[in-house]
């Protein structure tokens, strides 16, 4: 009994297995549950139980040694070299250890080498049973492989498998992701009864590639919808950005389940609906729904996104009052709102209390840092992490770098993460480093490195050089890049409004028009500035033109009172930001209702005295109301927070955080 315990409760040394009586003997059950019981989450625990499987003999156990690849397949220890290895060592293997294989390759993101397997199975004389097949066709789905897709599927009917639902499911769902609707459609009418998970599959492989009217016939058709069908198409519909019939379907669904709930409310959050998705939530509240800890992390996305940071403080205590456990995804989620909401001494705070940091955590809080110009911070942070930073660290420690103007560390944080860190650099952050260059005023170096990309440069690079051009006014090369924009992303209503900035404040009011007409010509649509603002948990949001705000005629007072007590203290309205050759007086009205100049408004009018002001932009915010706010903070003594569509500025005593470098 004594040995048998020191293997099943696995020290931390392996045993000396040279030890061991000869007549030594572990059953198969006992084995198993080693396996799935003390393994799954322990390499160490892992291999010392391979060691006694081995040992043992019972490698040549099929089920054993099955369940031993399994455990190798799990992504957070396991190799895919690991993986082979195991099975070279199983004599004559069955489907169970073949199909744990393929699993495994398919696990470890080598679906390839999945394919590959299966031949190996089939030439071994292994007969492919039906749960063989869903593995391989996710595993042509991943690779983009159709040819070995129909050879499979071919297999599939070759064998009489062709009528087990899950294969099939799994069958429509990889001609659908290729793009083959009319074979993944041919599969599901292949099949005598309607199945829901067939339909289910069909249904979001219309969804995927835009086909609504085939999606809704499907689904209507359906004699039997599960609840899994309606989310389906709520999922679909908002993936497509159909936020009010996805409301429709869901409001007529005969019972909602979680995933019904989180598909509106993360799907409202991707469509960029952020208040329709907190209704969402207030709504589940209001039903007296316990949202699950996927739910509460869209919620604070919506909370992060709206600025609201009174709801956000609401579910950060609805997570303490209920006692849910705050695992890595959750704290993530409550240091992203906080720091998005303008609270970094709350996010920071959630940070600290955080025992199991993962790698999104840590970016999270340094991504916080940078947005909120912490440039110094965010780098002492990076230095402390404790686990292996990845791309998006790099991302978020480059912006950081860039929005302080630490041109020289961020150069030597773009070599170090490949030469130390060993992760590759990506497009995402050869913008970073342009957009370092070119604010620190750099251009010939920024346009080099753009030159020697190893990849194409995407509209996101040549961007981030044109809003360098803004900062610096460099008319010239802004009309080279604008040109090379307009080309690559001319639907982006943005690239031509920084155009004819750069034009209208270099006067250069034809050139201005031009791209203005050219605009009009291809029917782009200008984005409006909207700005929000959270009061008591309400968030109130403001455009320019805009009067259906219940106080609209109030805050235009307050809004007249605050301009001219502003100028009389030596602001002058920055006309340059007006993009129409029209006259002073009407430049300067236009300037003056900014949606964000509303926003500070509505909130000097509405709150405390000396209580701040936290304003959420969709754009970034303009230099005539970055001066203006400047002294709006020292003449009615707030502090103002604006975050724009970059990053935060906070406003205090006629300084900005930012010092004017943005």
């Amino acid at each position: 009994m004594g040995a048998l315990r020191a293997v099943t409760e696995l020290p931390n040394h392996p045993p000396p297995l040279e030890h061991l009586p000869q007549n030594f003997t572990i059953s198969q059950k006992t084995f198993l549950n080693l396996l799935i019981t003390k393994c799954t989450n322990s390499l160490e625990n892992l291999e010392q139980a391979h060691a006694l499987i081995l040992k043992t003999g019972h490698i040549q156990d099929h089920y054993v040694a099955g369940s031993l690849l399994k455990c190798y397949a799990n992504p957070y220890f396991g190799s895919l070299s690991t993986l082979l290895r195991v099975l070279e060592q199983v004599p004559e293997p069955n489907v169970f250890v073949w199909n744990s294989t393929i699993k495994g390759c398919v696990d470890l993101k080598d679906p390839f080498k999945a394919i590959s397997m299966y031949y190996r199975m089939v030439f071994s004389g292994s007969r492919p049973n039906k749960f063989t097949y869903p593995q391989l066709f996710k595993a042509c789905t991943v690779e983009r492989a159709l040819d070995e897709g129909l050879q499979i599927h071919s297999h599939v009917v070759k064998h009489g498998l062709n009528a087990d639902g899950h294969i099939i499911s799994a069958g429509i769902q990889m001609y659908a992701s290729l793009g083959r609707l009319v074979e993944a459609r041919n599969m599901l009418e292949s099949i005598e009864e309607s199945d829901v998970i067939c339909c289910n599959a069909m249904i979001d492989g219309y969804m995927k590639f835009g086909d609504m009217k085939a999606a809704t016939e499907l689904f209507e058709v359906m004699e039997e919808k599960s609840v899994s069908s309606w989310n389906t198409m709520i999922s679909g519909l908002c993936s497509n950005e159909m936020i009010v019939e996805a409301t429709h379907y869901f409001n007529k669904m005969p019972e909602k389940d979680e995933v019904s709930w989180s598909a509106m409310i993360d799907g409202c959050n991707k469509a960029g609906c952020f208040k329709e998705a907190m209704e969402f939530f207030n709504q589940m509240q209001r039903e007296g729904r316990r949202p699950s800890k996927f739910v509460l992390s869209s919620a604070l996305a919506s909370c992060a996104n709206l600025g609201a940071l009174d709801q956000g403080k609401w579910i950060h205590s609805y997570i303490k009052r209920n006692r849910i456990v705050l695992d890595a995804v959750l704290a993530t989620s409550l240091v992203d709102m906080y720091a998005k909401c303008g609270r970094l001494d709350l996010a920071w705070d959630v940070f600290e209390k955080t025992k199991e940091r993962e790698v999104f955590c840590w970016n999270a809080m340094i991504g916080g840092l940078a947005m909120h110009g912490r440039a110094e911070d965010a780098i002492e942070l990076f230095l402390k992490m404790n686990v292996k930073p990845n791309d998006i660290t790099f991302v978020a420690l480059l912006n950081a770098c860039a929005h302080a103007g630490f041109v020289h560390q961020g150069l030597k944080y773009f070599v170090t993460m490949k030469r130390t860190y060993l992760v590759e650099p990506g497009v995402e952050h050869y913008g970073c480093v342009v957009n370092l260059l070119g604010k620190a005023g750099y251009f010939n170096e920024a346009e080099n490195l753009i030159n020697s990309m190893p990849m194409k440069p995407n509209s996101a690079v040549w961007g981030a050089l044109l809003g360098a051009c803004r900062m610096h006014g460099n008319v010239e090369l802004a009309e080279k890049v604008g040109e090379i924009l307009l080309d690559l992303e001319g639907e982006n209503s943005g690239r031509y409004t920084l155009l004819s900035n750069i034009y209208a404040k270099a006067r250069k009011w034809d050139r201005a028009e031009e791209v203005r007409a050219l605009m009009k010509e291809r029917g782009v649509k200008t984005v409006a500035g909207r700005s929000m603002i959270d009061l008591k948990g309400v968030v109130h949001e403001f455009k320019a033109g805009d009067s259906s705000h219940p106080q609209m005629k109030d805050i235009h007072l307050k809004l007249e009172e605050m301009m001219q007590e502003i100028e009389a203290k030596g602001h002058q309205p920055d006309t340059s930001q007006v993009l129409f050759d029209i006259s002073e007086e009407e430049r300067e009205t236009s300037l003056r209702y900014h949606s964000e100049k509303l926003a500070i408004a509505f909130g000097i009018l509405n709150m405390e005295p000396g209580a701040t002001i936290r304003v959420v932009k969709n754009l970034r915010v303009c230099e005539d109301c970055h001066s203006a706010t400047k002294i709006i903070s020292r003449v009615y003594a707030r502090e103002i927070i604006v975050r724009d569509r970059v990053r935060y500025h906070h406003f205090r005593n006629g300084q900005c955080s930012c010092k004017d470098f943005w």
